[in-house]
């Protein structure tokens, strides 16, 4: 088995901001920064093949964060955010059919008047062009395996994976080191459960005095209906049948633009 000392020294790059996923905070956190200060030099690495490859796509958003973060954005051609919630139904499933719920009687957070149905995928596409033309630099398929600190033992950048391992776990033929990422920032924004994250949450007790984190299973599909099944603007939520009273569930029906 190969030494890791018997390996090839990593070139480096050296940044203002490093941040880890192009998801909706990462690439949110990147724009701001430059809208903050244009000088700064910052980079965002993103595991999928392109932006957007790995989020979980039908969201209803509130534009409040994006009415802060690109005040202008209504009268862009491109912008992603093209289906209004019109129509809000709750509800509650039996055996053999269902009960509509008033919505007066859901907690407010239930409440869409005003927020838009999307794809975040199309989002985030959208926020790394803003991002791009901002001056920061993204490299989508390069996943940050690796936390780096200094001798203090403070964070100081990311590596990312060797690349041509062999299943034997040795090097191949096609072998290339990864890469360091090192900045005087660095954001870690690579979603649920992420590996780095986990890693910064142990070493540095921050899970200490909080709240236990909640984990639930999601199951998602685009549907392309039947014109005169799609109803643009329509959020439907479920809850009970076939689950139990003790599982906490549902399930969720965005109508976007398209028919989808």
């Amino acid at each position: 088995m190969t030494n890791i000392s018997e390996l090839p020294e990593r070139e480096s790059m050296e940044f203002d901001v490093v941040i880890v996923g192009a998801g909706p905070a990462g690439l949110s956190a990147a724009i701001r920064l430059k809208q903050v200060n244009p000088e700064l030099s910052v980079v965002v690495l993103e595991k999928g093949a392109e932006v957007g490859a790995h989020i979980l796509s039908g969201a209803v958003v509130d534009p409040i964060g994006i009415d802060r973060l690109l005040p202008g954005w209504r009268d862009e051609a491109d912008h992603p955010f093209k289906t209004e919630v019109t129509d809000d139904h709750f509800l509650l499933l039996g055996p053999a059919g269902s009960i509509r719920l008033p919505n007066f009687a859901m907690p407010p957070l239930m409440n869409n008047h005003g927020n838009y149905i999307v794809s975040l995928g199309n989002v985030c596409r959208w926020l790394a062009g803003h991002a791009e033309a901002l001056g920061v630099e993204i490299y989508p398929g390069f996943a940050a395996t690796e936390v780096l600190y200094n001798d203090e033992g403070a964070v100081i950048g990311v590596a990312t994976g060797d690349m041509g391992i062999e299943r034997n776990g040795e090097p191949g033929p096609n072998f290339a080191r990864g890469m360091e990422l090192l900045g005087k920032y660095t954001l870690i924004g690579e979603g649920v459960r992420g590996s780095l994250a986990k890693e910064l949450i142990s070493k540095f007790d921050l899970s200490r005095d909080r709240d236990v984190q909640k984990f639930g299973i999601g199951l998602k599909e685009l549907w392309q209906v039947k014109p005169e099944n799609h109803r643009p603007g329509l959020v439907q939520h479920s809850f009970g049948w076939p689950l139990g009273m003790k599982t906490g569930g549902g399930s969720f029906l965005y109508h976007l633009e398209d028919n989808m």
